[in-house]
Protein backbone atom coordinates (compact mmCIF):
# COMPACT_ATOMS: atom_id res chain seq x y z
CA UNK A 1 0.00 0.00 0.00
CA UNK A 2 1.50 3.32 -0.66
CA UNK A 3 0.39 6.87 0.69
CA UNK A 4 1.19 10.57 -0.75
CA UNK A 5 0.55 13.44 1.23
CA UNK A 6 0.66 16.95 -0.33
CA UNK A 7 1.99 18.54 3.11
CA UNK A 8 3.18 17.85 6.08
CA UNK A 9 -0.62 18.95 7.68
CA UNK A 10 -2.02 16.33 5.48
CA UNK A 11 0.55 13.59 7.03
CA UNK A 12 -0.04 14.65 10.47
CA UNK A 13 -3.95 14.25 9.95
CA UNK A 14 -3.90 11.04 8.70
CA UNK A 15 -0.87 9.57 11.26
CA UNK A 16 -3.67 11.42 13.97
CA UNK A 17 -6.40 9.05 12.43
CA UNK A 18 -4.34 6.15 11.71
CA UNK A 19 -1.96 5.11 14.33
CA UNK A 20 -3.25 3.78 17.50
CA UNK A 21 -0.88 3.02 20.77
CA UNK A 22 -1.06 -0.63 22.37
CA UNK A 23 -3.66 0.24 24.81
CA UNK A 24 -5.97 1.55 21.73
CA UNK A 25 -5.25 -1.56 20.24
CA UNK A 26 -6.73 -3.59 22.94
CA UNK A 27 -9.53 -1.63 23.16
CA UNK A 28 -10.51 -1.85 19.05
CA UNK A 29 -9.17 -5.84 19.04
CA UNK A 30 -11.09 -6.43 22.57
CA UNK A 31 -7.84 -8.73 23.92
CA UNK A 32 -5.71 -8.12 26.76
CA UNK A 33 -2.22 -6.62 26.77
CA UNK A 34 -0.45 -9.57 26.83
CA UNK A 35 -2.64 -11.07 24.33
CA UNK A 36 -1.47 -8.09 21.82
CA UNK A 37 2.09 -8.50 22.91
CA UNK A 38 1.93 -12.20 22.06
CA UNK A 39 -0.07 -11.23 18.64
CA UNK A 40 3.28 -8.78 17.92
CA UNK A 41 6.07 -11.52 18.85
CA UNK A 42 4.14 -14.51 17.02
CA UNK A 43 4.36 -12.09 13.74
CA UNK A 44 0.63 -12.63 13.87
CA UNK A 45 0.36 -8.37 14.08
CA UNK A 46 2.86 -5.65 13.02
CA UNK A 47 3.73 -2.83 14.74
CA UNK A 48 3.97 0.24 12.81
CA UNK A 49 6.61 1.72 15.71
CA UNK A 50 8.34 -0.61 18.11
CA UNK A 51 8.96 1.98 21.11
CA UNK A 52 6.29 3.00 22.39
CA UNK A 53 4.12 0.40 20.16
CA UNK A 54 2.04 1.92 17.66
CA UNK A 55 -0.12 0.33 15.26
CA UNK A 56 -2.11 1.03 11.87
CA UNK A 57 -5.85 1.33 12.35
CA UNK A 58 -6.41 -0.50 9.60
CA UNK A 59 -4.54 -3.49 9.93
CA UNK A 60 -6.09 -3.64 13.64
CA UNK A 61 -9.31 -3.99 11.94
CA UNK A 62 -8.85 -6.58 9.44
CA UNK A 63 -7.15 -8.59 12.89
CA UNK A 64 -10.38 -7.57 14.61
CA UNK A 65 -12.42 -9.25 11.43
CA UNK A 66 -10.31 -12.70 12.16
CA UNK A 67 -10.53 -12.65 15.45
CA UNK A 68 -14.49 -12.36 15.65
CA UNK A 69 -14.72 -15.14 13.34
CA UNK A 70 -12.41 -17.41 15.18
CA UNK A 71 -14.47 -16.50 18.82
CA UNK A 72 -17.52 -17.17 16.82
CA UNK A 73 -15.91 -21.05 15.63
CA UNK A 74 -13.86 -21.87 19.04
CA UNK A 75 -16.28 -19.78 21.62
CA UNK A 76 -19.51 -20.36 20.43
CA UNK A 77 -21.26 -20.63 23.99
CA UNK A 78 -20.28 -16.83 24.28
CA UNK A 79 -23.09 -15.96 22.32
Amino acid sequence: MEYKFSSIEELLEFLNEELLSAAEATEVLEISKVRLGNLVKDGKLIAAKEQPKMFLKSMLLEKKDELETLRKKYRPYDE
